[in-house]
């Protein structure tokens, strides 16, 4: 069984490319304490192999013997389960609650109820090209297709996989991508922070000395000049930055870039004299009071931080809050 919740599609399809019958699982309404939210996926082949999870453990069980009678009757079906609360202590929650599953065996044939191939292998590539889609599936005529952001704006914001009427829309936004731009004592903690937090963290320095594989080990790390950098990188509405070397040279072409891009959150280390004297250098390169207006500066929330780790901490908390709109 494999843990990496990202790649559930991509190793679902791949079995079936094996020529392995594949059932996926998805968590499509929960109540009370659910053990996973919804959207959660489980794929399991014929084989018994799973990836990913629907309840932590509590039904995985009941649900592969349902996904088994699925490949071979060739029909979804929605399944409920109650979770008591001793299962529920038992992976770590205080009460139990109840989730519904839906269970869809993957078919290479056209016209069936089963989920297409097709159709997950396009799932798969809007996911590896990092554009937002989501799984939609009218649970009463099995229709279905995929969508954008573009008709479900708020759920894609908050990430919130969901009914709209009788359908379930799985929201498969690209994973979070975190650039900090200087390898100082604080971007140690915070990539750290951020990788267990669910980011893909990305270290931009061109100072090798700082950004070295010794300081940051298994990290990606860019050299370029921060302006050049953030362009490679292909900025999206999923990614984060952060600025934290207090140098004018590196962190202003970084803020410009990151500036006249679509993330979702930016921030910038220095203290409030700092950070005005950094306003008037972007009034006179030509940026508005509203473009200015989107840093965050003094960097992170004002938790009264103070060593790296706290500042790190600071920020993520900060960066969670813009994500989720609270």
């Amino acid at each position: 069984m494999t843990a990496d919740h990202n790649d559930i599609p991509a190793t679902a399809l791949g079995w079936h490319r094996e020529g392995r019958g594949v059932a996926l699982a998805w968590v499509i309404e929960t109540w009370g304490s659910a053990p996973r939210p919804v959207g959660s996926l489980l794929a399991i082949n014929e084989d018994g192999e799973m990836a990913g999870s629907v309840s932590g453990g509590c039904v995985e069980g009941a649900v592969v013997v349902e996904a088994l009678e699925a490949l071979e009757d060739g029909r979804p079906r929605l399944l409920d389960y109650g979770v008591s609360d001793d299962e529920a202590f038992a992976v770590g929650l205080a009460c139990g609650g109840r989730i519904r599953v839906l269970v869809e065996p993957l078919s290479g044939a056209a016209g069936a109820t089963a989920l297409p191939a097709a159709l997950l292998a396009r799932l798969v590539e809007a996911r590896a090209a990092r554009r937002p889609v989501a799984y939609s599936v009218d649970t009463e005529t099995w229709e279905r297709g995929l969508t954008g952001p573009e008709e479900f704006p708020e759920r894609f914001r908050a990430d919130r996989s969901g009914f709209e009427e009788a359908r379930f829309l799985a929201i498969q936004n690209p994973p979070l991508r975190m650039i900090v731009v200087g390898a100082v004592h604080i971007a140690q903690p915070l990539v750290a922070m951020a990788r267990l937090a669910g980011y893909d963290p990305l270290i931009v320095d061109p100072r090798e000395a700082f950004g070295s594989a010794a300081r940051f080990p298994g990290e990606k790390i860019l050299h370029d000049w921060p302006d050049a950098a953030l362009k490679a990188a292909g900025i999206d509405a999923r990614t984060a930055i952060v600025t934290l070397t207090h140098d004018p040279k590196l962190d202003d072409p970084a803020l410009q870039a990151a500036l006249q891009s679509p993330a979702f959150y930016i921030g910038s280390l220095g203290s409030t004299r700092t950070h005005a004297k950094r306003v008037a250098r972007l009034r006179e390169g030509g940026f508005d009071e509203q473009a200015i207006g989107r840093i965050h500066a003094p960097v992170g929330l004002d938790i009264g931080a103070r060593s790296p780790a706290e500042i790190a901490v600071s920020i993520l908390a900060e960066i969670t809050q813009r994500l989720r709109g609270k």
